[in-house]
């Protein structure tokens, strides 16, 4: 009657993070599990419809609610305790048969007790074995998804942070590509892929935060990203930029040197 319901109840997680035991998970585990028997009731799921709709909710939400909790228990001790990957596929042998085993005797018992079944010993171990073979499958896919979350985190944690200069940009700039810095007296000038707009700062404290983006700078008024230059241009022993929204920068003799050791002019 309830081997499919009891795949719900193995619907176990090996942690990743401190976030996976914490109340959030609890909660996530606890509404999945509401909401599922709701549905499992409503429906008169497996036998259960000659019950009442009050006795089916309590039947479904409470076993549900019940296996959530004792499969993250399970789950906290088989994986959580030791998290890497040695002797990963007996922790999951070892996680189903304990979800299963007190769960095959509370559905007995609930069964008897709602009067919706009577399984003798030969029904009680294929309900055992189905569940644990359930619990098996479940586990299995859990486990393999947690461990695309660790290695999405890890990859995470070694990306590069964002240059800061970036939460400097004004709203209506944000996310926005950064082309150029422009000093105006004691303000800077963004030119960037969603337009201009005017900050307080001084250049060489934006240059600094600018780290991170492929760039330079490329005159005493000016800092400019790589991707940005439209077009460069030389003659008259000057040199001259044009970006992308068609400004045209200076480039100083200052600086010129390091733009032609790069290619770019």
């Amino acid at each position: 009657m309830v081997s499919k319901g009891m795949a719900e109840t193995a619907n176990t997680k090996p942690p990743t993070s401190r976030s996976h035991w914490g109340p959030a998970g609890w909660v996530r585990g606890l509404t999945a599990a509401t909401a599922v028997g709701a549905f499992l009731a409503i429906s008169g799921a497996f036998n259960t419809g000659d019950m009442s709709l009050p006795g089916r909710l309590a039947y479904w939400i409470g076993l549900l609610s019940l296996g959530t909790v004792w499969g993250r228990v399970v789950a906290r001790y088989t994986f959580g305790l030791n998290p890497d990957d040695s002797h990963l596929w007996l922790r999951v042998l070892a996680c189903s048969v304990l979800i299963a085993g007190p769960f095959t005797t509370v559905v007995w018992f609930l069964d008897t007790a709602f009067g919706t079944t009577h399984m003798g010993m030969r029904a009680s171990l294929s309900l055992f074995l189905v569940v644990t073979l359930i619990s098996i499958v479940m586990t299995t896919i859990n486990v393999l998804i947690e461990r695309g979350r660790a290695r999405t985190i890890i990859v995470e944690a070694q990306a590069p942070a964002p240059p800061r200069f970036l939460e400097r940009l004004p709203l209506k700039l944000r996310g926005a590509e950064v082309w150029a810095v422009e000093s105006e007296d004691h303000y800077l000038r963004l030119h960037t892929s969603k337009g201009q707009d005017l900050i307080l700062m001084r250049l060489a404290d934006a240059v600094a935060e600018l780290e991170g983006i492929e760039g330079a700078q490329v005159h005493r008024s000016w800092w400019v990203a790589r991707d940005a230059i439209a077009d460069a241009k030389r003659g008259d022993g000057r040199a001259t930029l044009t970006l992308k929204d068609g400004s045209e920068v200076p480039v100083s003799r200052t600086y010129a040197k390091v733009l032609r050791d790069r290619n770019w002019i």
